[in-house]
Parts: structure tokens; sequence; C-alpha cells
């Protein structure tokens, strides 16, 4: 009995990680370039048992048992892209990531968003990181041009054509990678994750649109039907606690 109640509980947290990660999605539904998460469950099969499913003999230790779940970001779905006219609005549209420079050496991603010219001229995402690019802007610079394939130019009131200082170049990782999700749409990646660059508009890879913000990938209809179907499975777990609850109410009674 005990035991059934156990698996109660589990069911019933697994389900409370998918209805917290569906309002994250939904109160991120806004946030240009989010990307949702989709939630991921696995069982975890104790190690005993996977041994008297062999024939051998239980492994001493306590045996792990129960589902493991986490959050996905869903990196590979595009979002719309949205003309907004902000000259430092930057999007990407179709695959690829912005690489910026990290604390540390870190290899931090971006898919875009409000560019930021530091004190030092230097560009950087909206959080201050700077691209990895390494793209300085003049300072009699009256703004900047990017081109779809990512070359950058400074514009001047006397050259309307402006003068390249740099390029944002694209990189794509492994569709199976994990990925960890930061504030300002920034995800971070590990060491031993490899990275494939190549210039924006080459090879299968998106392009740059300036003046434009990827909305978020969200659907607020596929969040809300998947809420109900959560909200239904979180109800149907304590349903069973429920039933166990009431059960060990009459055994206990039965004693007396």
């Amino acid at each position: 009995m005990s035991g059934a109640m156990e698996i109660a509980a589990i069911g019933l947290r697994a389900q409370q990680r998918a209805l917290e990660a569906i309002a994250g999605n939904i109160s991120n539904i806004n946030t240009p370039a989010f990307k949702r998460s989709g939630m991921r469950f696995a069982a975890l099969v104790g190690a005993s048992a996977v041994d008297r499913a062999h024939g051998g003999d239980p492994v001493d230790g306590a045996a792990v048992s129960g589902v493991a779940q986490w959050a996905q970001p869903m990196i590979d779905q595009q979002g719309q892209v949205e003309r907004t006219g902000g000259s430092l609005d930057l999007a990407i549209d179709g695959r690829g990531f912005i690489e910026l420079m990290g604390p540390a050496g870190r290899t931090l991603l971006w898919r875009g968003g409000t560019l930021r010219v530091l004190d030092d001229g230097q560009l950087a995402a909206s959080s201050g990181l700077v691209l990895k690019a390494g793209i300085t802007v003049p300072r009699d610079a009256a703004g900047i041009r990017i081109d779809r394939d990512g070359k950058v130019h400074a514009l001047t009131g006397e050259d309307r054509g402006g003068s390249e200082i740099g390029q944002i170049a694209l990189v794509t990782l492994d569709g199976g990678s994990a990925v960890e999700r930061l504030d300002d749409g920034v995800y971070a990646v590990g060491d031993d994750v490899e990275l494939s660059d190549a210039a924006a508009d080459e090879g299968g890879m998106g392009h740059l649109v300036q003046g434009a913000l990827e909305r978020s990938n969200v659907d607020l209809n596929d969040e809300m039907v998947g809420m109900l179907v959560t909200q239904r499975a979180y109800a149907a777990n304590a349903q069973v606690v429920r039933a166990i609850d009431e059960f060990l109410s009459l055994a206990n009674g039965l004693r007396r």
C-alpha cells in the first residue's frame, strides 16, 4: 500500500513540474525570441531491479527509482519575425545563434533582441554581454547598418553607405545538445559541445534582419490544452492518494 502511495506522490511531483513549465511559457509569451520549454519524462529503474531482471543478485545500496523530469527549451522552433523599425533591434530568421562572450570564457548563445553600444563602443546584447565578433562602433558614428549576411557598417553624415566595421557570424549546435536557459534570452552550453560557425545566409544558416524582433514560439492554444491535460493527470494522482488514505483509515478502524 505504501508503494502505491509513493507512486502517486511521484506522479504529483512530475505533473507539478509540468505545470510550472507551462506557466513559464505563458508568462513569457510576449518576451522577444523566447523559446518555450517542453517537459521530458524518463523512468528511473532501480539498480537492484535491473540485476533481478538479468538473473543476478541485488546491488548493495539504495536503489534509485521513480520518474525524472526536466524542462527542455525548444530552441529549434522559429518564432515569427516582426518588424519594429528600431535600428538596434536584430532578429535571426532561420537557423543559428549569435555567440556572446560570457564570464570566464563561458560559451553563451543569443537568438537576437535589442543591441547595445557600450561606453567603449563595443556592440553588445541587451544584457550587456559583448558579441564575440568583437565589433566596435566609432564614436562619431550616427548609427549602424546590419546586412542580412551579418556585415556591420558604421554610418556617418558624410558617408551614407557606411564603412564596414565587422561581421556577425552565426553558430549552430547539435539538436541533442543540452542547453541551459539564462536571463535575457541567453543560453549556456557545456564546454564539451562543439559549435559550427558560418556566415549568415550561407550553407542553410538563417539571415539577420535589422529593425525586427523574433517573437516567442509560444502558442497560447497549445499551452492551454497542455495545462488542462496536466491538471487532469494531477487530479488523477491526487485521487489515488485520497483513495489510499480512506482505505488506510478503514483498516485502522477494523483493528480497534
